[in-house]
């Protein structure tokens, strides 16, 4: 899942390549006699969020066996973490300690300028040159005041899951592409008795996104980019995603006891709900046809509905309208890792490497040519829908950083608990910031 993300805030996501390099993996600047790599036995500690079995764990181990048994004298050692636990609980515990995973998932921005500035990571600069020439712009998320600390993997906008045959019965015969479309049907599913939206507010994160999305039509570009760098939210279009958001809440297009459900990884779940024919749409990430796929009893049926579009526009909005949501998954190394650790980095974002991910249906790539391993069509969606963009915002809570992250996100769900308000979610950031 969601997993979130990079510097400052706002990225011109491009879908593009990393490099298989042979070079040398180093730390904190230095970089490492070449023919010092590989030379003793080394065990590499790797923390992931690919917890379910499924096709994104397999991945994984086949890329750790891979790699070994091109170096072996390299062992890598897997632990898989849910994401929420790992983001917010597990990973800031590990990284207090003196034993922290060599190598671990991070998400850029303003969380992983927080673990810069404690001094956690390591300084991969000159040792990824060629992989961050090649990846372009969406490897600045990962990089803090102009060094690079991890490197992407997979890169897409957030949009909205849907059952296409849900839809046909209810008489919409295409995705809206505009908020009152959008409304329209949802009245239109409720006539069919169909649950519009599967919502997982257990889990926070899944309806703090239905905010953010809120807030990227409210306010203008210049201010998404003004809050995540400076963390300033005074403009009023804040005020107004709350607004708007409490009044779609209001037009109940969730199920019922939506605040209790959890957002993934179950069939009881918002995603399950979704896969198994019980919902007509999803907010979330490109991430979620794996997911979607793993919770399935019918995998078949749900290939043969699954479809997705991006987050409708909302009309006189002082926000860009062609703008999107998103961001994307990577991986760090620990400031005292082996140089391997970074060898291990470079291999993952290689082009062959980063084709077989594709081709796993998970998520979608950053190298140049991987795309080519994209095969599922609502896939194919996601990468034409992030390269039309006119502008990608970072996830709010990873752009804000974790402190400023986690107090609205609070906050946001309270609305949805309907013991919130519009200006609550305001008052909560701008007290966090202060922290």
């Amino acid at each position: 899942m969601p997993i979130k993300r990079r510097t400052g805030a706002v990225l011109a996501l491009l879908t593009t390549s990393a490099l298989l390099a042979a070079g040398c993996g180093g730390g904190d600047g230095e970089t490492p006699v070449e023919e010092e790599l590989y030379k003793n036995p080394v065990t590499l500690s790797w923390w992931h969020n690919a917890s379910q079995d499924g096709p994104g764990k397999t991945y994984w181990e086949k890329v750790a066996k891979d790699f070994s048994a091109l170096h072996p004298t390299v062992t890598i050692q897997i632990e898989a973490i849910e994401t929420n636990q790992l983001q917010r609980t597990r990973l800031p515990a590990a990284l207090l300690t003196s034993d922290p995973p060599d190598i671990f998932q991070a998400w850029g921005g303003g969380e992983i300028r927080e673990q810069v500035e404690a001094d956690y990571l390591k300084d991969i600069t000159d040792q990824v040159k060629t992989e961050t020439a090649n990846i372009g712009s969406a490897a600045e998320i990962w990089q803090v005041d102009g060094k690079q600390y991890g490197l992407p993997y997979r890169m897409g906008i957030e949009g909205v899951w849907y059952n296409k045959e849900m839809f046909a019965r209810a008489g919409i015969t295409a995705p809206p592409t505009t908020f009152d479309e959008f409304n329209d049907a949802v009245t239109k599913l409720k006539a069919i008795n169909v649950v519009p939206i599967a919502l997982g507010a257990g889990d926070k994160w899944p309806a703090a996104h239905w905010w953010y999305n809120f807030a990227l039509r409210a306010c203008s570009v210049d201010v998404l980019k003004k809050a995540s760098v400076e963390t300033v939210f005074d403009d009023p279009c804040f005020v107004k995603a709350g607004k708007d958001l409490k009044t779609f809440i209001d037009t109940k297009p969730f199920q019922p006891n939506f605040i209790a459900t959890p957002g993934q990884n179950d069939p009881t779940s918002a995603n399950g709900m979704l896969a198994n024919g019980k919902a007509a749409m999803e907010l979330m990430g490109d991430w979620n046809k794996s997911t979607l796929e793993t919770v399935a009893e019918d995998k078949a049926a749900l290939a043969k509905f699954l479809g997705w579009f991006p987050v409708p526009a909302i009309s006189n909005s002082a926000g860009d309208p062609k703008a999107a949501l998103g961001g994307g998954d990577g991986f760090a190394c620990a400031k005292n890792a082996p140089a391997e650790c970074v060898e291990f980095l470079k291999y993952i974002v290689s082009p062959e490497v980063q084709k077989a991910y594709a081709e796993t249906g998970v998520g979608l790539p950053v190298a140049k040519g991987a795309e080519a391993g994209v095969a599922d069509p609502a896939l194919k969606s996601i990468l034409e829908a992030t390269s039309s963009a006119t502008y990608v915002q970072l996830w709010l809570d990873t752009a804000f950083g974790s402190t400023v992250g986690n107090a609205m996100n609070d906050a946001i769900v309270a609305i949805f608990a309907g013991g919130g308000s519009p200006e609550k979610v305001v008052e909560a950031m701008k007290a966090a910031a202060r922290k």
